[in-house]
C-alpha cells in the first residue's frame, strides 16, 4: 500500500512538472510571479490566444491560464512592474489593426481593453509571422514563457521582450561612444 501513495505522489508531480505545463487553474499567476523574478534580458514572454502553436522546444515554458488575453497582459505587466531588473518592449500584430468586427466579433471591444491593460506601453506593431521568427529567433538561446489564454480571437496575442530595467539603449550607446573614444585617445597618444 505504501508503494501505491509513493508511485501516486510521484506520477502526480511528474505530471505536474512535465513537459513544461503547469496543470492548477491558478498556476499561471504563481508561474508569472515566480518567472518574473527569474527571467531577464532577451528573455520573452507571449501572452497568447487560444490557437497559439504548441512548441516543442527546450526553454519554452507554456502554462495555461483561463482567462482572456487583457487580464493577463494586466497581471504580467503589473508583475514586472515590481521588478527593477527587466522592462518590456511590447509588441501587437499589425493584422489586429486591420481585423473587422464582422469577421472577428468581439475585436472591436478587444482593442479597447488591450489598450487599457498595457499600462501605458507604447507597443510597436508587427506581422504576426515577423514576431513568430523572431521569438523563434530569440529561443535558440533565450527562454520563452508563453501563457496560452481562452481568448478565441485572430492575432490577438501580445509578445513582450524583456529589456534591463535599469539599463537603456540610450545609456548602452553612450557607452560604446565612451569605450571607442578611450580607445582612440590611447592609439592616438605619440609614443615616447
Amino acid at each position: 500500500m505504501t508503494v501505491c501513495r509513493w508511485f501516486l505522489a510521484f506520477a502526480s508531480l511528474l505530471f505536474a512538472s512535465g513537459c513544461g505545463l503547469v496543470p492548477s487553474e491558478n498556476s499561471w499567476q504563481g508561474a508569472i510571479a515566480n518567472q518574473s523574478s527569474q527571467l531577464g534580458y532577451r528573455n520573452w514572454i507571449v501572452i497568447a490566444e487560444a490557437s497559439f502553436p504548441a512548441h516543442s522546444r527546450p526553454g519554452v515554458r507554456q502554462v495555461n491560464a483561463n482567462v482572456e488575453v487583457p487580464e493577463a497582459v494586466d497581471y504580467v505587466l503589473n508583475a514586472l512592474e515590481r521588478t527593477q531588473h527587466v522592462r518590456p518592449n511590447v509588441y501587437l500584430t499589425r493584422e489586429l489593426r486591420s481585423l473587422e468586427n464582422d469577421f472577428a466579433p468581439g475585436i472591436d471591444d478587444f482593442r479597447g481593453q488591450i489598450q487599457e491593460s498595457l499600462h501605458g506601453y507604447e507597443p510597436t506593431e508587427l506581422d504576426q509571422q515577423s514576431l513568430l521568427v523572431l521569438l523563434e529567433d530569440a529561443n535558440r538561446t533565450f527562454d520563452v514563457l508563453v501563457i496560452r489564454t481562452i481568448s478565441a480571437l485572430p492575432y490577438s496575442s501580445v509578445f513582450l521582450e524583456l529589456q534591463p530595467g535599469y539599463w537603456d539603449s540610450d545609456s548602452e550607446q553612450r557607452l560604446r561612444q565612451r569605450i571607442e573614444r578611450e580607445r582612440m585617445e590611447k592609439l592616438a597618444r605619440p609614443v615616447p
